[in-house]
Protein backbone atom coordinates (compact mmCIF):
# COMPACT_ATOMS: atom_id res chain seq x y z
CA UNK A 1 0.00 0.00 0.00
CA UNK A 2 2.59 2.59 0.98
CA UNK A 3 6.32 2.94 1.28
CA UNK A 4 6.46 4.43 4.77
CA UNK A 5 9.34 3.01 6.77
CA UNK A 6 7.62 1.20 9.62
CA UNK A 7 10.84 -0.53 10.65
CA UNK A 8 11.75 2.02 13.29
CA UNK A 9 13.42 0.81 16.47
CA UNK A 10 10.88 1.83 19.12
CA UNK A 11 11.12 2.05 22.93
CA UNK A 12 12.64 -1.20 24.33
CA UNK A 13 13.88 -2.27 20.87
CA UNK A 14 16.59 0.43 21.09
CA UNK A 15 19.75 -1.39 22.21
CA UNK A 16 22.22 1.53 22.34
CA UNK A 17 23.54 2.64 25.74
CA UNK A 18 23.58 6.35 24.89
CA UNK A 19 21.52 8.23 22.32
CA UNK A 20 20.99 11.81 21.16
CA UNK A 21 17.40 12.74 22.00
CA UNK A 22 15.03 15.26 20.42
CA UNK A 23 11.93 16.12 22.43
CA UNK A 24 8.41 16.06 20.95
CA UNK A 25 8.47 19.87 20.60
CA UNK A 26 11.74 19.74 18.60
CA UNK A 27 14.00 20.76 21.50
CA UNK A 28 17.43 19.05 21.69
CA UNK A 29 17.78 17.15 24.98
CA UNK A 30 21.38 16.16 24.16
CA UNK A 31 23.12 12.80 24.60
CA UNK A 32 21.55 10.81 27.42
CA UNK A 33 21.20 7.16 28.39
CA UNK A 34 18.50 5.11 26.70
CA UNK A 35 16.87 4.34 30.10
CA UNK A 36 16.58 8.06 30.89
CA UNK A 37 15.14 8.80 27.41
CA UNK A 38 12.60 5.98 27.81
CA UNK A 39 11.58 7.37 31.21
CA UNK A 40 11.03 10.86 29.71
CA UNK A 41 8.99 9.40 26.83
CA UNK A 42 6.93 7.30 29.26
CA UNK A 43 6.17 10.38 31.39
CA UNK A 44 4.83 12.18 28.31
CA UNK A 45 2.94 9.02 27.27
CA UNK A 46 4.79 8.98 23.92
CA UNK A 47 7.17 6.65 22.08
CA UNK A 48 10.95 6.85 21.79
CA UNK A 49 11.68 6.30 18.08
CA UNK A 50 15.14 5.87 16.52
CA UNK A 51 15.09 8.12 13.45
CA UNK A 52 18.79 7.98 12.53
CA UNK A 53 20.44 4.69 13.57
CA UNK A 54 23.64 5.37 11.58
CA UNK A 55 24.54 8.60 13.37
CA UNK A 56 27.07 8.59 16.17
CA UNK A 57 25.46 8.49 18.72
CA UNK A 58 22.14 7.35 17.14
CA UNK A 59 19.40 10.00 17.06
CA UNK A 60 16.04 9.26 18.67
CA UNK A 61 12.93 11.39 18.87
CA UNK A 62 10.13 11.39 21.39
CA UNK A 63 6.87 11.28 19.42
CA UNK A 64 3.54 9.51 18.95
CA UNK A 65 4.53 6.82 16.42
CA UNK A 66 0.97 5.95 15.36
CA UNK A 67 0.18 9.60 14.67
CA UNK A 68 3.46 10.03 12.76
CA UNK A 69 2.78 7.02 10.49
CA UNK A 70 -0.81 8.22 9.91
CA UNK A 71 0.39 11.71 8.90
CA UNK A 72 3.02 10.24 6.57
CA UNK A 73 0.40 8.10 4.83
CA UNK A 74 -1.86 11.16 4.46
CA UNK A 75 1.00 13.14 2.87
CA UNK A 76 1.70 10.25 0.51
CA UNK A 77 -1.95 10.08 -0.57
CA UNK A 78 -1.97 13.85 -1.23
CA UNK A 79 1.15 13.55 -3.37
CA UNK A 80 -0.44 10.68 -5.30
CA UNK A 81 -3.56 12.77 -5.99
CA UNK A 82 -1.47 15.52 -7.54
CA UNK A 83 0.26 13.16 -9.97
CA UNK A 84 -0.91 13.43 -13.56
CA UNK A 85 -0.87 10.21 -15.54
CA UNK A 86 -0.54 10.65 -19.30
CA UNK A 87 -1.86 7.84 -21.45
CA UNK A 88 -1.09 7.16 -25.10
CA UNK A 89 -4.25 6.61 -27.13
CA UNK A 90 -4.07 5.21 -30.64
CA UNK A 91 -6.15 6.11 -33.70
CA UNK A 92 -5.78 3.71 -36.65
CA UNK A 93 -6.58 4.48 -40.27
CA UNK A 94 -5.98 3.01 -43.70
CA UNK A 95 -4.72 4.86 -46.79
CA UNK A 96 -8.18 4.53 -48.39
CA UNK A 97 -9.98 6.42 -45.58
CA UNK A 98 -12.64 8.94 -46.61
CA UNK A 99 -12.73 12.60 -45.48
CA UNK A 100 -15.81 12.10 -43.29
CA UNK A 101 -14.15 9.21 -41.43
CA UNK A 102 -11.05 11.34 -40.86
CA UNK A 103 -13.29 14.02 -39.30
CA UNK A 104 -14.88 11.49 -36.93
CA UNK A 105 -11.50 10.11 -35.86
CA UNK A 106 -10.14 13.66 -35.45
CA UNK A 107 -13.04 14.50 -33.13
CA UNK A 108 -12.26 11.41 -31.03
CA UNK A 109 -8.59 12.37 -30.94
CA UNK A 110 -9.58 15.90 -29.87
CA UNK A 111 -11.40 14.42 -26.84
CA UNK A 112 -8.29 12.43 -25.90
CA UNK A 113 -6.10 15.54 -26.23
CA UNK A 114 -8.55 17.62 -24.17
CA UNK A 115 -8.27 14.97 -21.42
CA UNK A 116 -4.49 15.47 -21.44
CA UNK A 117 -3.60 12.22 -23.21
CA UNK A 118 -1.18 11.85 -26.09
CA UNK A 119 -2.49 10.45 -29.36
CA UNK A 120 -0.65 8.10 -31.71
CA UNK A 121 -2.06 8.20 -35.23
CA UNK A 122 -1.28 5.12 -37.30
CA UNK A 123 -1.90 4.60 -41.02
CA UNK A 124 -1.67 0.88 -41.77
CA UNK A 125 -0.58 -0.20 -45.24
CA UNK A 126 -1.56 -3.61 -46.54
CA UNK A 127 -0.09 -5.32 -49.58
CA UNK A 128 0.91 -2.91 -52.34
CA UNK A 129 -0.48 0.10 -50.45
CA UNK A 130 2.99 0.43 -48.87
CA UNK A 131 4.32 1.66 -52.24
CA UNK A 132 2.15 4.77 -51.81
CA UNK A 133 3.48 5.99 -48.47
CA UNK A 134 3.09 9.60 -49.66
CA UNK A 135 -0.70 9.04 -49.41
CA UNK A 136 -0.25 8.14 -45.72
CA UNK A 137 1.75 11.31 -45.12
CA UNK A 138 -1.03 13.39 -46.72
CA UNK A 139 -3.61 11.73 -44.49
CA UNK A 140 -1.53 12.42 -41.35
CA UNK A 141 -0.96 16.05 -42.38
CA UNK A 142 -4.70 16.46 -43.03
CA UNK A 143 -5.48 14.86 -39.65
CA UNK A 144 -3.07 17.22 -37.86
CA UNK A 145 -4.48 20.27 -39.66
CA UNK A 146 -7.89 19.48 -38.10
CA UNK A 147 -6.35 19.41 -34.61
CA UNK A 148 -3.46 21.90 -34.72
CA UNK A 149 -5.18 24.42 -32.40
CA UNK A 150 -5.24 21.85 -29.55
CA UNK A 151 -2.02 19.87 -30.09
CA UNK A 152 1.59 19.85 -31.17
CA UNK A 153 3.51 17.18 -33.07
CA UNK A 154 5.66 15.33 -30.58
CA UNK A 155 6.97 12.81 -33.12
CA UNK A 156 6.71 13.58 -36.82
CA UNK A 157 5.21 11.16 -39.33
CA UNK A 158 7.55 8.25 -39.94
CA UNK A 159 7.22 4.99 -41.84
CA UNK A 160 7.95 2.02 -39.58
CA UNK A 161 7.54 -1.23 -41.48
CA UNK A 162 3.98 -1.33 -42.83
CA UNK A 163 2.76 1.46 -40.52
CA UNK A 164 3.23 5.21 -40.71
CA UNK A 165 2.91 6.78 -37.26
CA UNK A 166 2.81 10.26 -35.78
CA UNK A 167 2.43 11.21 -32.12
CA UNK A 168 0.50 14.30 -31.04
CA UNK A 169 0.68 15.84 -27.58
CA UNK A 170 -1.76 18.35 -26.07
CA UNK A 171 -0.65 22.00 -26.14
CA UNK A 172 0.49 23.39 -22.82
CA UNK A 173 -1.94 26.00 -21.56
Amino acid sequence: MNNINKNFAVNEEIREKEIRVIADDGEQLGVISTKEALRIAEEKDLDLVMISPTANPPVCKIMDLGKYIYEQSKKEKEAKKKQNVINLKEVRMSPTIEEHDINIKANNARKFLDDGDKVKITVRFRGREADYSHVGRKILDNFFSKLEEVCVIEKAAKLEGRNMTMILAPKKV
